[in-house]
């Protein structure tokens, strides 16, 4: 038998370096929000709360006096950032190429039959900026950052909301201008 000998008044360590300690911190936030995103959606899917309970992310961020431009960002834009910030060219390169172009063919399309509502564009372009984002050197190409803009304005609308005839056909105009991008940039020609 060992002599060990346990204080049960001893706080009981998960950690024995502050690498260790931070690791298990950001662990146990990131399991806090889960848990706390969780109950606000079965909050909201029971009308327990409406949609002007919520205020928006940013009268929030003022309210608790949270300076987090990171955060904000990642949750304006509404893709995890190792979609945002990918661009490692691997053995899969031409399903990938396939997949987005037929991304950006389904989102012109889209916008060409007149659908203008957030519910309807929103998983069609994050699916396309999803995709975009795969290949490597597309977070310097000015198409890309076109698109996240205009993520995070669809991003802030309700998902009945509707973008104007005019935000259509700009819209339009930077799909199709990253879509000639994404071409010129397969066959190794500069922009």
């Amino acid at each position: 038998m060992s002599s060990l000998t346990l204080s049960m008044d001893e706080e009981v360590r998960l950690y024995t370096t502050n690498a260790d300690r931070e690791k298990y911190n950001n662990l146990a936030t990131l399991f806090g929000i889960t848990v706390a995103l969780d109950y606000l959606e079965r909050a909201f899917v029971r009308d327990s709360i409406t949609a002007a309970d919520v205020p928006s992310i940013e009268e929030f961020m003022t309210k608790y006096r949270m300076d987090h431009p990171a955060a904000l960002h990642r949750l304006k834009v509404g893709v995890p950032a190792t979609v945002e910030h990918s661009s490692e060219a691997g053995p899969e390169t031409g399903k990938w190429v396939a997949e987005t172009t037929q991304s950006f063919i389904t989102f012109m399309d889209a916008l060409k039959l007149r659908l203008r509502a957030k519910d309807q564009l929103h998983p069609i372009l994050q699916d396309l900026v999803t995709g975009y984002a795969r290949f490597k050197g597309s977070k310097d190409w000015e198409g890309r950052s076109r698109m996240v803009g205009w993520l995070i304005t669809l991003n802030a609308m309700k998902a009945s909301e509707e973008i104007t005839e005019e935000q259509s056909r700009q819209l339009l105009f930077d799909v199709d201008h990253a879509y000639a991008e994404f071409f010129r940039s397969l066959s190794g020609k500069d922009s």
